[in-house]
């Protein structure tokens, strides 16, 4: 078995939003730690993976990533089947991708699983000279949602890391602590297949938008 294939738990998570607000730039900044200015829509569904660690435990994210166009829609129930966790992002110079933040919030709450994670991220914190989205109204839109929030720039790194961090680190929490209550000791470890992880809702943040845990 090769050290890629060792890992403690194995979550999957999923990135929405519209098409151009940078999921496959996140995707290959946090996996990769790469950036392609060039990036074409992404066709269809991709995935990769990284491992981090959380305490001693070490956590396999397998990030999932589709195209924002409407014609891809189909692909919906099999791309969230499984998933624990979702970043939902908008581009902040592009109000009508945070707008449309709405509706993605909407199918994710109708083809996922109920309990699942979400954080909200407003991308592209670099073009702040283009904000078209305040801050605070993404952070009170979060708040009223019971979703996590935070700021990132997939072309200079900012908060990159700290984004998929603090969803696997919180999604990690809730699993531990469901095995604890009484949980089946065969789900400590989940095997290669993603199984979909029933897990409590979503924890409040903070009113500082970092996460309280």
């Amino acid at each position: 078995m090769s050290k890629d294939d060792e890992y403690d738990y194995l979550f999957k998570v999923v990135l929405i939003g519209d098409s151009g607000v940078g999921k496959s730039n996140l995707l290959s900044r946090f996996t990769r730690n790469e950036f392609n200015l060039e990036s074409k829509s992404t066709i269809g569904v991709e995935f990769a993976t990284r491992s981090i660690q959380v305490d001693t435990k070490t956590i396999k994210a397998q990030i999932w990533d589709t195209a924002g166009q409407e014609r891809y829609r189909a692909i919906t129930s099999a791309y969230y089947r499984g998933a624990v966790g979702a970043l939902l992002v908008y581009d902040i110079a592009k109000h009508l991708t945070y707008e449309n933040v709405e509706r993605w919030l909407k199918e994710l709450r109708d083809h996922a699983d109920n309990n699942i994670v979400i954080m909200l991220v407003g991308n592209k914190s670099d073009l702040r000279h283009l904000r078209a989205v305040p801050t605070d109204e993404a952070k009170a839109f979060a708040e009223r949602n019971g979703l996590s929030f935070i700021e990132t720039s997939a072309l200079d790194s900012t908060n990159v890391e700290t984004a998929f961090h603090n969803i696997l680190t919180e999604i990690y929490r809730i699993v531990s602590q469901t095995q604890i209550v009484g949980s089946s000791s065969d789900d400590s470890k989940i095997g290669g297949d993603v199984k979909p992880i029933h897990i409590p809702p979503t924890e409040q943040q903070s009113p500082g938008g970092k996460k309280c845990c």
